[in-house]
């Protein structure tokens, strides 16, 4: 409304930063939903509003008050939490046929494909009855209730 269109160093930048905080997050935020669930990616992610603030504090735009720190300690103390979580037990995968990205490295997709595949890649696949113990967190092949 008014202002002037930025210059072309500035629209690269601006695209860059966009192209970083929209468009890069999005992917880590997706990727990391697989890899950990929706739980542990979200508390995680939640942590860019307390970025955010500590990078305005240090820079002395806002003060921090006990209130602040105390909430950026417990919010703390649940990222620590969730990113040491170690868990591992034996556990059973009931048959399923399904479709998603997967690789053949994880323990859990051991089919043979003609040619070979490396890396990630997507198609219907099916997988039997599995029983076995290994570190894992909540994911598409680990839901599954715990005793007690």
């Amino acid at each position: 409304m008014g202002e002037p269109a930025p210059g072309a160093t500035a629209a690269l930048a601006l695209l860059g930063a966009g192209a970083t905080g929209y468009g890069l997050s999005l992917r880590a935020y997706l990727l990391a939903q697989r890899r950990i669930g929706a739980g542990r990616t979200g508390s995680v992610f939640a942590l860019a509003p307390f970025v955010g603030a500590a990078l305005a504090w240090a820079l002395g735009d806002r003060g921090a008050g006990a209130g602040t720190l105390a909430a950026v300690g417990l919010f703390g103390l649940g990222v620590y939490l969730h990113v040491t979580e170690r868990h591992a037990h034996p556990h059973v995968h009931a048959p399923v046929e399904h479709d998603h990205v997967h690789r053949h490295d994880d323990g859990h997709h051991d089919h043979v494909h003609v040619p070979p595949v490396v890396g990630e890649h997507a198609h219907p696949h099916r997988h039997d009855l599995l029983v076995h113990a290994h570190p894992h967190a909540p994911d598409l092949h680990h839901d599954h209730a715990h005793p007690g």
